[in-house]
């Protein structure tokens, strides 16, 4: 789990919280990645320090990329002579041509403290620990570090203290932060967050699970999303057992039966997963494909829930009697670990209420997503668990403030109530994007002050527009009103979202800007045009291209204002040799389009180049970027010479596109460099493949010799040849600057092209159904072997039921499994198969049936030699 200070990596979900003033520290417009990528953000860190608040003792380092058809948007964190500075972090975002578009900071000012405690990390231990209520286990060391969560940086320390709670039940890790000039208290938070109260029972009805066979007895094991498992307690809280069955029938709805509880927890666990994979694109929780475990009947008639940074743990609620496993609890507290991954938001204060409302307005979205048929999604937080004792929600996002506590509207206060409560603008402005103000089929939805009404844009667009920003622009000390960092809002944040996801001016933009107005959060974002408008956009933004042939694109417009008009298009950014045509050359802007055609000369040099389409109407011009790739002669090498200033603290890269390469590169590929520098010791060089794998040329060596050339021996045989080869190098040092002069990539000829591929993407076989996974196999020449072989990996829990089929590109079919081997588990096989009649090139299919009812499973991978 990333340490965190405050973030709320996990989160309660009701009950107070001490002020906390210190803490520490991808569904997106789809594209390939930026050529200028990571190259451009550190140019624009170079050429604009002022805008990311830069000072002396300040150093940077990368957390996180997006690249997608807007552009890049690398995310920073920073340290202050070598201390985390949280708070520190920013977001530098860059165009698909790699100008600098600007910013997201948290930070007022640059750094000026110093960073000499007058508190020694003993003392800062000792007040840490007499703020921990129940039995201690550990004190950690105190950390020393920079709280910039204000804005405004202060020395304070950082120590965590373990161990039980009062109630003996409730493990803690308690954060506390002390002031390292005065020892005064500034806040802690417990990383071990929970949700309290009691139950009502079983909440999702009947509903399906994945599970595991393991010889004749069924695991609450899901195999599908990462191996989640959902284990039993027994009422205690060490041990923990996986959830067993002989039939595959779990649960009877009452909690009589211990397998009912389970049943919920597995159910909330897989559909969270499955809502951040399908609906946003992230593989899970943890972005990396593994399940959630989660913990049921934990402790002794304990009334809780809590979610600790790596797993759910479910308590029974009030006499054993009532589990707190209610879907939306599940989709809440899960929500928290997806919000610290990407934007880490502090958990106090109005950053604090963003990250309990990300975690409402998801917690939500998994239940609708889920239809869970006793459970359907409804804008109302713990309305199953009934905590309130009298069938109350916790929250309403509709109207916040129907629970008594919650802000409806924000107001100077906000900032200063507990983050369940400041929650509310968040929850009442996505309600008003989402369904719109006045009376909904939720409940009713009241403006602030005298606002205009909003009609809602729906759930699907609303959900996608609050990831996109706490993806992309959302730092960890964002407010819905930020007097000293105006930009640092969640209403200018996502309204970029909604600029890169739906256009500037666009009907969503608006109601953007709309919603956040009905709930008294108003911005400086600069009105849309009062006369006629639109967007411009490019389907696909990108391409390649052999020198002398053309690539299509369509360029579409969208009314984003006013009346429509006629658009006149061209284009400009294109390579020496290059034309561009459109036909038509002008379009209606309401809607209309058009077909360009870019065509390249032999002679159009290689490399990836942004081409501006430009749309001049009679009342605004439009642009909107398409991005052609070159591809370079057909061979195995090639030069770069054009030369690439290298500027102190700076990262630059240097392209050479290879194609017509067959297969991958060789075990002894070289790198000719030609890099003029005053001191090679500032310099850290890296070879970048297509795939964006690194290899490491030269590391700081040479101390003040000058130049760098020299040529690299390299194994890329693990790298397909063709594609664009960048030369990365980072000057990291002051002082000195150079530039690379030239380079020259030879990939050894290229090993022969491997006639064989693998698919190791996951795919669900259901019940009663034919599913495919294809190998596309190119670059092979004649027909496949007499003994070609089809390693098949198949998870199933009934191999009985398959039907296993190999499909040639020409649709000729070569069985391999008829429904052979009864009840016994999953396919691990090799076959060898008489292919010499098919031709290698092509897409091969793996065909899987599933013939029969009750038993389910999935492709896990496959390969294919010919």
């Amino acid at each position: 789990m990333k340490r965190t200070l405050a973030t709320g990596s996990v989160a309660l979900l009701v009950g107070a919280m001490l002020s906390v003033s210190a803490t520490s520290g991808n569904a997106a417009p789809s594209a390939p990645s930026s050529p200028v990528g990571i190259a451009a953000a550190e140019r624009a860190l170079a050429e604009h320090p002022s805008d990311v608040r830069a000072a002396g003792g300040d150093a940077y380092r990368i957390d996180r990329t997006v690249s997608d058809s807007s552009g890049t948007h690398v995310r920073y964190a920073r340290t202050f002579h070598g201390l985390r500075v949280y708070g520190g972090d920013f977001v530098v975002h860059t165009a698909p041509n790699g100008v600098y578009k600007g910013s997201s900071v948290g930070l007022e000012a640059p750094l000026t403290l110093s960073t000499t405690p007058q508190v020694t990390a003993a003392k800062a231990a000792k007040a840490a620990r007499s703020r921990f209520s129940g039995a201690v286990a550990t004190v950690g060391s105190p950390e020393l570090f920079v709280d910039a969560s204000t804005g405004k940086g202060k020395l304070a320390w950082e120590t965590v203290v373990t161990g039980m709670r009062p109630d003996g039940q409730t493990p803690s890790e308690l954060h506390v932060i002390t002031d390292a000039a005065t020892g005064a208290h500034l806040g802690s938070f417990d990383e071990i967050k929970m949700v309290t109260g009691t139950g009502t029972g079983i909440y999702t009805g009947s509903v399906s699970i994945d599970t595991t066979l393991s010889g004749s007895t069924y695991q609450m094991i899901d195999p599908v999303r990462g191996n989640g498992r959902t284990c039993d307690m027994n009422n205690g809280s060490s041990t923990c057992t996986t959830f067993t069955d002989a039939d595959n029938v779990w649960g009877d709805g009452t909690n009589a039966n211990r397998q009912s509880a389970g049943v919920d927890a597995h159910f909330g666990a897989a559909k969270t997963f499955d809502y951040f994979l399908n609906v946003h694109g992230r593989n899970g929780i943890f972005g990396n494909g593994t399940g959630v475990p989660s913990r049921v009947h934990y402790g002794n008639a304990y009334v809780n829930a809590f979610w600790d940074g790596a797993q759910m743990t479910y308590g029974d609620g009030s006499g054993n009697s009532r589990p707190l496993v209610s879907l939306d609890v599940a989709g809440h507290e899960m929500s928290h670990g997806v919000t610290e991954a990407l934007a880490g938001l502090v958990y106090s204060g109005e950053s604090g209420g963003l990250n309990e409302a990300t975690s409402d307005i998801f917690g939500n979205m998994v239940e609708f997503y889920a239809a869970a048929p006793s459970d359907p999604g409804d804008y109302q937080v713990g309305e199953k668990i009934n905590i309130n004792g009298n069938g109350t929600p916790l929250r309403y996002m509709y109207n916040p403030t129907l629970d008594g506590s919650s802000h409806g509207c924000w107001s100077t206060s906000t900032n200063s109530v507990d983050v369940h409560y400041s929650s509310g603008p968040g929850n009442h402005f996505f309600f008003n994007l989402a369904e719109g103000t006045g009376a909904t089929s939720y409940g009713t939805s009241p403006v602030c002050g005298s606002a205009p009404a909003v009609v809602g844009i729906g759930r699907t667009k609303a959900e996608k527009i609050w990831y996109r920003a706490l993806d992309v622009y959302f730092t960890s000390s964002t407010r819905y009103v930020n007097t000293s960092t105006p930009a640092n809002t969640s209403r200018a944040y996502t309204l970029s979202a909604a600029t890169d996801l739906y256009g500037l001016c666009s009907v969503e933009y608006k109601t953007v800007q709309a919603a956040w107005t009905a709930v008294n959060v108003a911005g400086n974002d600069a009105a849309c045009p009062a006369g006629n408008d639109f967007s411009l956009a490019a389907a696909p933004a990108s391409g390649s291209v052999n020198p002398g042939s053309s690539v299509t694109s369509t360029i579409t417009s969208t009314l984003t204002n006013g009346s429509a008009q006629t658009v006149n298009l061209t284009a400009s950014g294109l390579p020496s040799g290059a034309t561009a045509t459109f036909s038509p050359t002008s379009i209606n802007s309401a809607g209309g389009a058009s077909s360009l055609t870019i065509a390249t000369a032999a002679a159009t040099p290689p490399g990836t180049y942004a081409i501006t389409i430009t749309g001049t109407g009679a009342s605004s011009t439009r642009t909107t970027t398409f991005n052609l790739t070159v591809n370079g002669p057909p061979g195995c090498s090639g030069t770069n010479s054009t030369d690439v200033a290298v500027p102190d603290n700076t990262t630059v890269e240097s392209s050479i596109t290879i194609s017509g390469c067959a297969g991958n590169g060789g075990t002894g590929s070289t790198v000719a460099v030609n890099i003029l520098h005053t001191y090679i010791g500032d310099l850290v060089v890296n070879l970048v493949a297509p795939d964006g794998s690194t290899y490491l040329l030269h590391n700081r060596t040479g101390g003040s010799a000058d130049n760098i050339s020299q040529t690299y021996t390299v194994n890329l045989s693990g790298e397909a040849a063709n594609g664009t080869w960048k030369l990365r190098v980072q000057d990291a040092a002051s002082a000195d600057t150079g530039t690379i002069d030239t380079w020259t990539l030879n990939l050894g000829g290229g090993a022969p092209p491997p006639c064989s591929g693998t698919n190791g993407t996951d795919v669900t076989i259901p019940d009663n159904t034919t599913v495919n996974s294809p190998i596309t196999i190119a670059g092979c020449s004649g027909n496949a072997s007499a003994t070609s072989t089809v390693a098949v990996n198949i998870v199933h829990t009934y191999i009985g039921d398959l039907i296993v089929t190999l499909v040639a590109p020409d649709g000729s079919t070569y069985v391999l499994h008829n429904r052979t081997g009864g009840s016994a588990d999953n396919i691990v096989q090799t076959y060898t198969t008489n292919l010499s009649t098919e031709v290698k090139n092509g897409t091969w299919n793996l065909r899987v049936q599933d013939a029969a009812s009750a038993d389910t499973g999935y492709i896990n991978t496959w390969t294919l030699t010919l």
